[in-house]
């Protein structure tokens, strides 16, 4: 019956029972019973002609993750201060299934458009809010990622198979930073790290979104230390959430040790263990 909110993207204004019928392959009145439990949960709202639109619980839900949500709590801090520091756009992501997806973001720059708004999903195989997290996924997953979207994998260039793409993703993750340019958005660089769960999980990636040619070798150097910083600071927050990650924002540790990434440029490496 959820699956019917996947009837919802971009280029759809409603759904209509026929919609979810073809979509479930369901009869007539199993979907009608399904719409009818959704609006009475205030996910969906009937609307005139027999359409079907989200509901103001969404709003709701929207509300209380934005209050309460680990991730955000845990990296809001941090992003607001070192994007005053740099004066840098950053996207904070997570994922779920194949999807990849910028759940806030803290603008400094307004000269600079992304289209990778809040709540848009995007696939797992492009850009540097994906490929960090993309790099740090279980094997299992990997596996049956490889499996259902190979074409997409080779598209991407990480991998023709199984044995190319894990050795892709090993490189990726040893760098611990990865560097896109114009892979979502011509004309601007990501430079992204992921997060880690106090279980080492990762969960997400922490993005500085820059204008290519605005961002010098050097910025771009320093934006590729700052992010990892930045990141391995969201995720000690997140192990620890009682710690509001205030107090450590501005202490610069030793600079990193330096190495090859794949986009080229030189990289500091990151520990798995912020």
């Amino acid at each position: 019956m959820l699956s019917i909110l996947d009837l919802f993207r971009d280029d759809t204004t409603a759904a209509f029972q026929e919609d979810v019928m073809a979509h479930l392959d369901c009869s007539r009145a199993t979907a009608y019973r399904y719409l009818k439990s959704l609006t009475e949960s205030g996910l969906l709202a009937p609307t005139s002609g027999g359409a079907y639109v989200l509901g103001s619980r969404i709003i709701e839900l929207d509300r209380h993750l934005r209050q309460h949500d680990p991730l955000m709590r845990a990296a809001r801090e941090v992003m607001r201060a070192t994007g005053d520091e740099l004066h840098a756009n950053l996207m904070l992501c997570n994922y779920y299934g194949d999807k990849v997806m910028c759940v806030d973001r803290y603008w400094t720059d307004d000269s600079i458009e992304s289209s990778y708004a809040r709540g848009r999903p995007y696939t797992m195989f492009h850009g540097a809010t994906a490929k960090p997290i993309l790099a740090n996924l279980p094997p299992y997953q990997l596996r049956n990622l490889m499996l259902w979207h190979a074409a997409e994998i080779r598209e991407a260039g990480l991998g023709e198979d199984w044995d190319e793409f894990r050795a892709n993703l090993k490189r990726l993750r040893a760098a611990g930073v990865y560097v896109s340019h114009g892979e979502v958005d011509p004309g601007l660089i990501g430079i992204g790290s992921a997060i880690f769960s106090a279980e080492q999980k990762v969960v997400g990636s922490l993005v500085f979104i820059a204008a290519e040619a605005r961002t010098s070798a050097e910025r771009l150097e320093v934006l590729q230390a700052r992010i990892q910083i930045a990141a391995a600071q969201v995720s000690r927050n997140l192990q620890a959430p009682q710690s509001n990650g205030a107090a450590a924002i501005g202490i610069m540790p030793s600079r990193p040790r330096r190495i090859k990434t794949s986009a080229g440029g030189a990289a500091p490496a990151k520990s798995r263990k912020p």
